[in-house]
This record gives structure tokens, sequence and C-alpha cells, in this order.
């Protein structure tokens, strides 16, 4: 049975949000309710920042011919 929620969010954030969900073609709480299931299941839509510090971290060689090969890596693009 579906439960019904209320969430507070800055105005900026909710524009942000709304306007994501209109670009996808989808409603709002829809969104919403992706983003939950995909947080819940486990499957990131983006690395955290936590994640990504030192990714690339080669000890001080070449990282910088590399940047977009571990950059790519990091947030699974290939």
């Amino acid at each position: 049975m579906p439960s019904r929620s209320q969430i507070t969010l800055e105005s900026s954030l909710a524009r942000r949000a709304k306007q994501r969900a209109r670009d996808m073609g989808i409603s709002f709480a829809e969104y919403v309710r992706r983003l939950i299931d995909q947080d819940l299941s486990g499957d990131s839509v983006r690395p955290r920042l936590d994640d990504l510090i030192g990714a690339g971290d080669s000890g001080g060689s070449d990282v910088a011919l590399h940047e977009d090969e571990y950059l790519n890596e990091a947030f699974g693009r290939s």
C-alpha cells in the first residue's frame, strides 16, 4: 500500500529537481521515487565526492596525461 510523504526543500533545490523531472518527462513525485529506489538499491547515479577523492592517484606519476581516463573510470563511463 502506498504511503504519502511530505518533504521540505530549499526553493532552488526544488526548482532544479522539478526541472530535471520535466526534462526526463516524468512527474516530480516519480523523480523522487526513482531517486529513493536507486539509492536504496545501491545503484548510484553519480559517485559520491568521497569516492572520487584520490581517484587516479598515482603517487606523482603522469596523472595529468590520463586525467580524462581516470575521471571516466570514476564515473563509470566508457
